[in-house]
């Protein structure tokens, strides 16, 4: 479930770098307002993915999905961009979930697969 989910955050980071020059071209957005909120958000999306090991790492990526949707508010477009990508992370979440529960541990003490 972790590299599914730490796939969502990496991609986000993507997405959200790439929204900056979006708020400034197409909503007139400050540079200086676009650059900080959406590389802010890309910079939450960073970290939750490099501590996805601790449970602070699914916290700030819970909390990375509803900054991307909040990024709606400066250039509209981010809301289903936002929309998405909390579903696909809500998705892999529940999905991972169910999927680990499944898998139980080899005589050794790893994992089956």
């Amino acid at each position: 479930m972790r590299v599914v989910l730490m796939t969502v955050l990496i991609f986000e980071v993507i997405v959200f770098g790439l929204a900056i020059p979006v708020m400034i071209l197409v909503s007139g957005v400050s540079p200086a307002a676009a650059a900080g909120f959406g590389g802010g958000a890309a910079l939450l999306a960073l970290v939750a993915a490099g501590l996805l090991r601790s449970r602070l790492g699914y916290i700030l990526g819970w909390i990375a999905q509803l900054v991307g949707l909040a990024l709606g508010f400066f250039t509209p477009m981010m809301f289903v961009v936002g929309a998405v990508l909390g579903g696909v992370w809500l998705l892999s979440f529940i999905l991972g979930k169910r999927l680990d529960s499944r898998v139980e541990p080899s005589p050794e003490g790893g994992d089956t697969s």
